[in-house]
């Protein structure tokens, strides 16, 4: 038995225009913490260090592309995100955000509904 959880994610094109789209990450039943029973976990990545972050009413990122790839797990609040070719997308709390345009044009955020508070995840090069 397998399950998904979906991820949104921003990646840059070889014109270095970013766009959106949605994942679904496999998590499969297996044992994880014993002697608690088997859960549904994804596969690992590498990740060289985390951040928590918080965004006051008002914030604005103008745009520029990811530092490096990282996950940012929203857990207060919401940003609207738009991506150099014009999506956009918003990220509330509970969503999940695979930062992966880290070159081009990048992409704006905007605080929509603060403070918003998220866990950022820098992952490991070659992800």
């Amino acid at each position: 038995m397998t399950e998904t959880v979906r991820m949104i994610r921003l990646t840059a094109d070889e014109t270095g225009e970013s766009s959106f789209d949605e994942i679904e990450v496999p998590l499969a039943m297996q044992s994880f913490a014993p002697p608690a029973p088997p859960l549904f976990v994804s596969a690992s990545e590498a990740a060289s260090g985390y951040v928590l972050i918080r965004l006051p009413v008002g914030w604005v990122g103008e745009a520029h592309p990811s530092p490096h790839r990282q996950l940012l797990f929203c857990l207060r609040g919401s940003v609207d995100v738009f991506a150099s070719n014009g999506d956009q997308r918003r990220i509330s709390a509970g969503d999940v955000w695979l930062m992966a345009d880290t070159t081009g044009k990048g992409h704006r955020t905007v605080v929509v509904d603060g403070p918003v508070h998220a866990a950022i995840t820098c992952l490991a090069e070659g992800g």
